[in-house]
């Protein structure tokens, strides 16, 4: 069974969106390199960001994202992110009126539930569970084995925080990646269990 990975890119003071809901910069990364990180051309980053995400999204069988983030994308127009094989969205909703029954997104109700289909879809690939409030529940759940993100060089001061709002403490290892791309500073940390 494949690991569960929370992650998203964020602010140096823990945002991953601001309080109008954008990402601002945080994504500019993503786009001022020179390295096709995918077939689509629109995304270039630097050589040593490209060495880092695309082995990790090559893994990836499962993304499970929030109602919201769902809405935000209008449902990523039923094709699921970068290549990813299914979308688990948590919701206490049923599907938008006329989605396409066959578009590979799955809406279920609750945490738990969401983490248990999409290991089911991943199989021995990697879940990866986006950052904020979904991110921070499966978190404080003890459903995440390993936390991502990409720290951007700037400071938001309000707005939508990475950890959602997780009240408790949980510990991480010590971040066993630190790497310095153009703009970013990738980082990974074991879940201490």
């Amino acid at each position: 069974m494949g690991k569960v990975v929370m992650y998203a890119s964020v602010s140096v003071d823990g945002f991953i969106a601001d309080e109008s809901d954008q990402p601002g910069p945080l994504f500019d990364w993503l786009t001022g390199g020179d390295v096709p990180l995918d077939e689509s051309g629109a995304l270039k980053v630097s050589q040593t960001s490209y060495d880092y995400t695309r082995p990790y999204w090559d893994e990836i069988g499962v993304t499970i994202a929030g109602r919201h983030v769902f809405d935000l994308t209008d449902g990523w127009d039923g094709n699921p992110p970068s290549g990813i094989d299914h979308v688990v969205v948590v919701t206490h909703r049923p599907a938008p009126e006329g989605w396409d029954p066959a578009a590979p997104f799955h809406f279920v109700d609750g945490v738990e539930a969401a983490v248990a289909k999409a290991r089911e879809l991943a199989g021995d690939r990697v879940v990866e569970v986006a950052a904020g409030d979904v991110g921070g529940q499966a978190l404080a759940a003890g459903l995440v084995d390993e936390v991502r993100m990409d720290v951007v060089p700037v400071v938001f001061g309000s707005g939508k925080r990475y950890f959602g709002s997780v009240k408790a403490q949980h510990l991480l290892e010590d971040p066993d990646v630190v790497l310095q791309g153009d703009r970013v500073l990738h980082l990974r940390y074991r879940v201490r269990r």
